[in-house]
């Protein structure tokens, strides 16, 4: 094995967990039963330890396309050779086909399409983070694999062999002919399921018209219709269905650059994604997913301490603790080291969360449900919290570990926490101290002035003092801080779009979140551009482009250019690096809502 390029895999899911496929037919990322479950297969961080699952020609040369089955998650991988044609159809059965966890699979079906060629499966898991022996075990139905503190079948149609700690199997398929493997999980020593082609065959017909059915719920009919679809499922895979919880993504320690130590564990849900994924599922008419993701987020604050104090992340279950350890027996994604699991940055402070959680139940009672009086009882804990503390210095929106600061967006967000706060009261006659509200909500609006503003930059800058611009600050018309077209924030536009060496944040569309050789944030290490930022520059030139033809051609622009970063099956890693590759953490959810928010209000001021 060697190491794919992040842009190279796809993904497949259930909504409990996913399983990253590589264009070569291996699956190398995949934890089990969830999420944040420890890993089975993880040869995306150890291409020696990590165990992975794959399916491809046994010998010769041979071409692969990879891409979904329209209109849902079931992944195609096809391979071309001299020989013929055989195709690959991964999935994880969804819907009425899961009760249980050992309902929890994956499917993989192997068909010939043209002439005759030899294939070759190997499976060996690595359970436990490459941490747990197993053994492996061969029966008349499959194999099975037996570890420590979970047992895995591998069913399948095709005789198999052990060979080491692996299960192999070599087999001639023709025109028409299958071979199917089923990955599921198992009490004893025995594979418990006899998985035929007709039961394989009925199951793929359920996933494939489950994922059809959900997304006909959408009502997006403008511009660039198939990759906001395709973002809505994503988002629809990274979403946990128990608690209604979405992922930042699926993975961990998937480098921000190379060969660095920017490698961090997203398999959580952060406070900080509650407005986007909200304004995002209703502006394309996913409302229950928006309300699961806001009952969620409501039940965060119904376990906030006394004071009203929320961490920034979550467990996709709601637990609190996250503890953070590294794993150094993973050499890492191409020896990029620490791999860390857990996120120590659940105990940081970061004040821009309650900005963004007041801003997502504030479009939740617009266009959603109404709030009830006792959700607004315990809203009101966080918000006289923010009262008492938004003068304090804090880690901001990017998790730097180089000390706190006054972060302009983090103070932005506390001025949307309370402004949200104000007009929610307004709107539903709910009892609230009003004035102190709004006396401190214009204390935070002049103090942004007074001390975010650099006179020298003719920008708003990352923090009160800094000379560093920050893509953050490009939401400020996004939130209502300033009007699109207030000099303050054109100035700051055109700040923004010059090149990183001529002090700005652009170079080609692709946006820096800041720049690192101005501003140490206590890593080492170069990162690529932020995919984000790129789409928040979008909506920022999209709003001035209403009073400005101009801009608005220039969002446009930028965002087609955009679209063209994403991998071959439409999915967004979080960094683009320096020859175009993906880097960070995949997919990440952050980025599909942000692209389907921007689709949706360039479309809009396009005349969608």
């Amino acid at each position: 094995m060697s190491y794919q390029p992040i842009e190279n895999y796809a993904m497949i899911g259930n909504m409990r967990s996913v399983a990253l496929v590589g264009i070569n037919g291996s699956i190398d990322w995949f934890c089990f039963p969830h999420f944040d479950s420890p890993s089975v297969f993880a040869s995306i961080l150890d291409d020696k330890k990590g165990g992975y699952f794959s399916l491809s020609p046994a010998k010769g040369n041979f071409k692969t396309k990879q891409s979904y089955w329209p209109d849902t998650n079931v992944l195609i991988t096809r391979y071309y050779m001299a020989e013929g044609i055989v195709e690959v159809t991964d999935y994880m059965p969804v819907g009425d086909d899961i009760n249980t966890e050992y309902d929890y699979r994956i499917v993989r079906r192997v068909k010939g399409v043209h002439g005759k060629v030899k294939m070759r499966m190997e499976c060996l898991p690595a359970f436990n983070y490459a941490r747990d022996d197993h053994e492996v075990l061969i029966s008349e139905k499959g194999a099975v694999f037996d570890s420590n503190d979970l047992n895995l079948g591998l069913a399948s149609t095709v005789p198999v062999k052990k060979e080491g700690n692996m299960a192999a199997a070599e087999f001639e398929l023709e025109d028409e002919q299958t071979a199917v493997f089923v990955l599921h999980k198992v009490d004893d020593k025995t594979c418990a399921i006899s998985f035929s082609e007709e039961q394989a065959d009925r199951r793929f017909r359920n996933t494939i018209n489950f994922w059809r059915s959900w997304l006909a719920k959408s009502n997006y009919k403008g511009r660039w219709r198939e990759m906001v679809n395709r973002s809505a499922l994503i988002l629809k895979m990274l979403t946990f269905e128990p608690t209604g919880a979405i992922v930042a993504a699926p993975t961990c320690s998937l480098p921000e650059g190379v060969g660095g130590e920017r490698n961090w564990d997203y398999r959580y849900t952060w406070i900080r994604d509650a407005a986007f994924t909200v304004y995002a599922f209703m502006r394309i008419g996913f409302t229950g997913e928006a309300a699961r993701f806001m009952d969620w987020i409501v039940h965060r604050c119904m376990e906030s301490d006394k004071e009203g104090v929320l961490q920034i992340m979550y467990g996709i279950d709601g637990r609190h603790e996250l503890t953070e350890e590294t794993l150094d027996h993973l050499e890492g994604y191409m020896r990029s080291k620490p791999v860390r699991i857990g996120n120590e940055a659940y105990d940081q402070l970061q004040l821009d969360i309650y900005g963004e959680l007041m801003d997502s139940v504030y479009l939740f009672n617009k266009h959603g449900n109404p709030i009830s009086y006792e959700t607004w009882k315990n809203l009101t804990k966080p918000i006289e919290w923010v009262v008492h503390n938004w003068k304090t210095k804090d880690e901001g929106i990017w998790e730097v570990r180089s000390g706190r600061q006054h972060f302009v967006y983090s103070k932005m967000m506390c001025w949307v926490a309370l402004d949200r706060a104000i007009r929610l009261a307004e709107k539903r006659s709910f009892p609230a101290n009003l004035d102190r509200w709004r006396v401190t909500r214009d204390d935070i609006y002049m103090d942004i002035i007074n001390n975010g503003w650099n006179e020298e930059k003719e920008a708003f800058v990352q923090y009160y003092g800094s000379k560093t611009l920050d893509a953050s600050n490009l939401m400020m018309p996004l939130v209502f801080f300033l009007s699109p077209v207030d000099p303050l924030m054109l100035k700051t536009l055109d700040a923004t779009l010059k090149r990183p060496k001529d002090g700005g944040l652009v170079t080609n569309s692709l946006v820096y979140r800041y720049n690192t050789m101005e501003s140490s944030d206590g890593l080492s290490g170069p990162e690529g551009t932020f995919n984000i930022c790129t789409f928040w520059l979008v909506e920022a030139l999209t709003r001035a482009g209403k009073y400005d033809p101009e801009k608005l051609e220039e969002a446009r622009l930028i965002f087609e250019q955009m679209i063209g970063y994403s991998n071959h099956v439409g999915m967004y890693s979080e960094e683009i690096g320096i020859s175009g590759e993906a880097l960070g953490n995949t997919p990440q959810a952050f980025t599909h809502l942000a692209l389907i928010s921007s689709a949706y209000n360039l479309d809009k001021a396009l005349g969608g």
